[in-house]
């Protein structure tokens, strides 16, 4: 069973960066893809990023394109989400997941694996 431990959320103001880390474990990655999707208050779950964990090809939003920067560590079986440029619509709770699947499988079919989600507060 794979389990996903997200930390490094908080509060940051307007302009700032936050490096979320995901540890994962349980299985053997090779063929999996991981990512981050974040839940507003009141919205839907959304797709933020995703890595394929063997060849590091990587997916983004559109909203977050060019701020974004999702990286991997095979040694550490931990992916990374380096934050900048935030904006108070950022905030969020944000949620890592795991699934074998192909970067566009892993973004648009269900059956990922969770972790517990860290919460992303940015002021204005």
């Amino acid at each position: 069973q794979v389990q996903l431990v997200e930390s490094g959320g908080g509060l940051v103001q307007a302009g700032g960066s936050l490096r979320l880390s995901c540890a994962a474990s349980g299985r053997t990655f090779s063929s999996y893809a991981m990512g981050w999707f974040r839940q507003a208050l009141g919205k839907e779950r959304e797709f933020v990023a995703a890595i394929r964990w063997t060849s590091g090809s990587t997916n983004y939003a559109d909203s977050v394109k060019g701020r974004f920067t999702i990286s991997r560590d095979i040694s550490k079986n931990t992916v990374y989400l380096q934050m900048n440029s935030l904006k108070p619509e950022d905030t969020a709770v944000y949620y890592c997941a795991a699934k074998e699947a192909t970067l566009w499988q892993f973004v648009t079919t269900t059956g990922r694996s969770w972790g517990q989600g860290t919460q992303v507060t940015v002021s204005s």
